[in-house]
């Protein structure tokens, strides 16, 4: 039975990742051949940051992950903390639940959907340019905040309220005990938040798809015009980049979240040291 258990494993991680080592490693083939691998070298690495529209997407693309990333952050963490003081179990439920649609609906549903409201305002306020920078970087924030606010809330509810009520004694102002005691405790789930909304925002394409302008042009949307022609490897490598960058920021997120788990242990065993 373990054996079996064994073969099931191994077939779906190597189901799951054996397209990924593919795409890695014809990145680096030599020749311009995609059915064959002839060598290693950096030529398609080389070719790929000669092009100045994937320099303008990679911008692009940094520019609405990080202003996306900052803004849900920012708005999920002063909402997860805002639905932690409700006191009424039935209104909390119900704005958790409204929370939680962007993450439950299809990209697809989402992106049509804001693309009908951004066209509709648009309209109405009598803009000529409907789709842009700014549409999509409300799409990206909307379809964020979601994560964010899981991220952070169960940092909130895990906050002992005395530590506050305690520093509010002592002469501080609520807004002083908010950002002195409860946000450092806060801190690692909001780092874990925003990188996961960074890396979400990063490698989006279907909402980008809908919610974009023609002047407005990220790595996904970039990468997706260029399979419509013949597919060359720099394709590849400009897609081993984003895997590498997603691995990283997934691993920042990882350390954060045992940083933290390990910072509240030594806070409880300090805390029983002195008790006892």
């Amino acid at each position: 039975m373990k054996t079996l258990q064994k073969i099931y494993t191994f077939l779906i991680f190597f189901i799951l990742y054996i397209p990924i080592v593919v795409l890695v490693l014809f990145s680096f083939n030599s020749s311009g051949n995609t059915g064959s691998m002839t060598g290693l070298s950096l030529y398609w690495y080389r070719e790929l940051f000669a092009t100045p529209s994937t320099f303008t997407a990679l911008k692009n693309t940094l520019i609405l992950a990080l202003s996306a990333s900052v803004i849900s952050t920012l708005l999920g963490t002063a909402a997860a903390v805002g639905i932690g003081k409700f006191k009424n179990k039935a209104v909390r439920g119900a704005v958790l639940s409204v929370t939680n649609v962007p993450m439950m609906n299809p990209d697809i549903v989402t992106g049509i959907s804001m693309m009908l409201l951004f066209v509709l305002v648009g309209s109405l306020i009598g803009l000529k340019e409907k789709l842009g920078f700014w549409t999509i970087l409300i799409a990206h924030i909307t379809f964020c905040l979601p994560y964010v606010i899981l991220s952070v809330r169960p940092r909130v509810l895990g906050l002992n309220r005395s530590l506050s009520e305690a520093a509010m004694d002592l002469g501080c102002t609520p807004v002083s005990a908010f950002f002195r005691v409860e946000l450092p405790a806060i801190m690692p789930g909001i780092v874990s938040g925003f990188i996961m909304a960074f890396t979400l925002s990063l490698d989006d394409f279907v909402i980008s798809y809908f919610t974009t302008g023609n002047d407005f042009q990220t790595l996904p949307l970039l990468i997706y015009s260029m399979t419509k022609k013949e597919v060359t490897p720099d394709i590849y490598a400009l897609s081993t980049l984003m895997i590498a960058a997603v691995l990283i920021l997934l691993i920042l997120s990882n350390v954060a979240e045992s940083k933290g788990k390990n910072k509240e242990n030594e806070t409880s065993a300090k805390a029983a040291e002195r008790i006892g």
